[in-house]
């Protein structure tokens, strides 16, 4: 394929991708990509095995959290991409400062990212530090689109190995960002991803407090998404006194009210849940250790009787799974 024929094709691309002023400047800017690339040729293009993240599947699942593709009808060819079309993306995006052209490439790489030997290619093209690089633009679009790409590259656990040392400033992006702002949702479906296994959980306990704050004042779909969160922490039995410490606003009780949207409330009984099994296995530990008025500890297991009168009168709740996890949790209290 000669050249002229090359740019034209990895333009057509981008087009699927709604990026028109990015086509442009790709085919006036030609001569620069060819060099940047060549300047950045240490990034090699071995395509290897996908490695997917397997979901974990205990009691209710949590899965992985892929970002939704930006644009359908290109997210259905980014499988197409072939390395020498990702390493120009990549190269595009470490070279400019353009808004429009960074959002465009991210959302590029982002769908591409969505298939597995993809995520191979674009880790050994360095492009998980590029990416990582750009959380820092101030552009709430652009910060939206690297955390969506950074979420879809998650799913392979190699790239995790390199995403971790992002995982403060996710945090601090995700919580810091408007209240049920699109960045805010990227940030947490990023989280979700890196939390399903118990590598990289203790990262992110010193913003445990932040998450029960977004669980109480979130509209519906924060709330679901920071309780995937919160579910995969709770999972883990290391993370248990972290998570029965944290100081939680005295509204989080009213999630236990039998009017709670199902997917919210299935959720929440699920932390109680797990956090019930955790306590039982290590029943000794937690009797000596000392929980301060207002911690999660407090509200679920301290000498009010308010928790305990909601989930009795969820135990005749019209939903049979609601019951369900409601007479597993009062077996054990």
């Amino acid at each position: 394929m000669g050249r002229a024929q090359e740019a034209g094709w990895l333009a057509g691309l981008v087009l699927g991708a709604g990026a028109c002023y990015c086509v442009y400047r790709l085919a006036w800017g030609k001569e620069k990509s060819r060099k940047t690339a060549a300047a950045g040729g240490s990034r090699g293009c071995p395509a290897g095995p996908g490695q997917t993240l397997l979901q974990r599947a205990s009691g209710l699942p949590v899965v992985a959290s892929p970002s939704p593709p930006a644009e359908d009808d290109f997210a259905k060819s980014s499988s197409i991409l072939e390395a020498q079309h990702l390493k120009k993306l990549i190269c595009l995006l470490e070279s400019t400062e353009d808004p429009l052209i960074r959002e465009k490439a991210l959302i590029t790489l982002g769908n591409s990212a969505a298939f597995s030997i993809n995520q191979d290619i674009i880790h050994n093209l360095d492009g998980l530090l590029v990416i990582g690089n750009i959380l820092k633009d101030p552009n709430p679009k652009i910060k939206e689109k690297a955390l969506n790409a950074l979420n879809n590259l998650s799913m392979n656990i190699q790239n995790q190995r390199e995403i971790k040392v992002y995982m403060s400033q996710i945090c601090k992006e995700t919580i810091s960002s408007p209240l049920n702002s699109n960045v805010q949702l990227a940030g947490l479906r990023l989280l979700t991803n890196m939390t399903v296994t118990n590598d990289y959980q203790h990262l992110i306990a010193h913003s445990v407090s932040d998450f029960f704050d977004l669980l109480c004042v979130g509209n519906e779909t924060t709330k679901i998404q920071t309780l995937k969160v919160l579910l995969n922490l709770s999972a883990n039995p290391a993370m248990t006194s972290e998570l029965l410490s944290v100081q939680v606003p005295s509204s989080l009780i009213s999630l236990f009210e039998g009017n709670v949207e199902k997917e919210i409330l299935t959720r929440v009984l699920m932390l109680f849940a797990n956090l019930n099994d955790n306590v039982k296995q290590k029943e000794n530990a937690f009797a000596q250790h000392q929980f301060n008025n207002g911690s999660l500890f407090s509200l679920l297991y301290g000498e009010s009787t308010e928790c305990t009168e909601k989930l009795l009168s969820l135990a005749y709740h019209h939903d049979v799974d609601v019951k369900e996890k409601v007479a597993k949790i009062l077996t054990v209290l």
